[in-house]
């Protein structure tokens, strides 16, 4: 195995805060960075001079030096620039989500079952909340009891994203696949329980008087395989700022995420005093998965990643679930990729 590894990033945006993941493990370093923004490689080339820049994500691809591809492109090129990836026997950490169709997310299923040496990620960043990672301690460790019931809102309250910037513009956007993903990995993460089924229900009122074509808010309820219910909301037009709701009902214990604090109330007595705890929240960077995917890599170990390719295809199959419910009103079963990938 390697014992210093290479990475490129395609994407400024987000993929921006990426390098810091890279430069903070002393094995990898950021090779080469792509967009298609000369603005954007021009200011990169000055703060880091040492990066090769392009326009072009085909040099990234061709290039044998690089060994780790993030990409953090628009959410229309994921498919295309993961192939690719893969083909070229480059690990790939992925913003969410991992694309936007079905057909593509088996196609990448199958490359990565046929190149098992390639490992994938995605950036599902809950799970990094110092406050999620302590919730996470009380459920498997039963001091809320035994879970009935979860909730999570994603408030996003920036609807000029979807309006005016490129995800109004590519040929098709999900709120949940570009935001409800987050929520829906974080619930089965949080319970260690799949979901079943779904059902959902989206409008776009809050931007109907916009040239947005697709949903902007969605609601959808949950079915877990042990008889656990939830509920997700997806809010991309709400006045509020961005903010992960999060309730947890347990036959001990209810948990509720707040803007400060968490509290845990252990009683139903309304002039009892619920614990307050003041883990952080969020409390992450968005380069804080990239440590572990890296030492996967080294190790060859795909048990040191965070967030692992079936983490990212489960939440993905719940996402499509999410998206045929909307459109035929119906209960839609979760169709889960069944093969693993150790």
């Amino acid at each position: 195995m390697k014992q210093e590894l290479s990475a490129a990033i395609i994407g400024l945006g987000v993929g921006k805060q990426h390098i810091k993941g890279y430069q903070q493990h002393p094995n990898s370093r950021v090779l080469s960075v792509c967009d298609l923004s000369k603005k954007k490689l021009s200011n990169i080339a000055k703060e880091y001079p040492d990066f090769e820049i392009t326009t072009n994500a085909d040099d990234i691809f061709n290039n044998p030096g690089i060994d780790i591809v993030s990409i953090a492109s628009y959410d229309n090129y994921h498919y295309d620039h993961i192939i690719k990836a893969i083909k070229k026997n480059k690990h790939v950490f992925v913003e969410k989500p991992l694309c936007l169709y079905e057909h593509e997310a088996k196609h990448i299923y199958t490359l990565l079952l046929e190149n098992k040496n390639i490992k994938l990620s995605s950036n599902l960043i809950l799970r990094k909340s110092p406050r999620f990672l302590y919730l996470r301690e009380l459920i498997h460790s039963q001091e809320l009891g035994e879970i009935f019931y979860i909730e999570g809102d994603y408030n996003y309250g920036r609807l000029e994203k979807i309006v005016n910037g490129w995800r109004g513009k590519i040929e098709f956007y999900s709120v949940v696949y570009g935001g409800g993903v987050h929520i829906i990995d974080l619930i089965h993460w949080l319970t260690s329980e799949k979901i079943v089924e779904v059902t959902a229900y989206g409008n776009n009122i809050a931007s109907q008087k916009t040239s947005f074509k697709f949903n902007d808010m969605v609601v959808c309820i949950f079915k877990f395989s042990n008889g656990m219910i939830g509920k997700m909301s997806v809010n991309f037009g709400c006045v509020y700022p961005h903010f992960h709701a999060l309730s947890v009902y347990g036959t001990k214990a209810t948990f509720q995420n707040t803007k400060d604090f968490g509290l845990l109330f252990t009683s139903t007595n309304s002039d009892a005093t619920p614990k307050t705890i003041y883990a952080p929240y969020p409390g992450t960077h968005k380069s804080d998965l990239i440590y572990s995917f890296i030492e996967s890599i080294l190790a060859n170990d795909p048990t040191k990643m965070e967030v692992t390719p079936k983490d990212v295809f489960d939440t993905m199959a719940v996402c499509f679930a999410i998206e045929k419910a909307t459109i035929s009103d119906t209960c839609v079963s979760v169709d889960y990729f069944e093969e693993t990938f150790s």
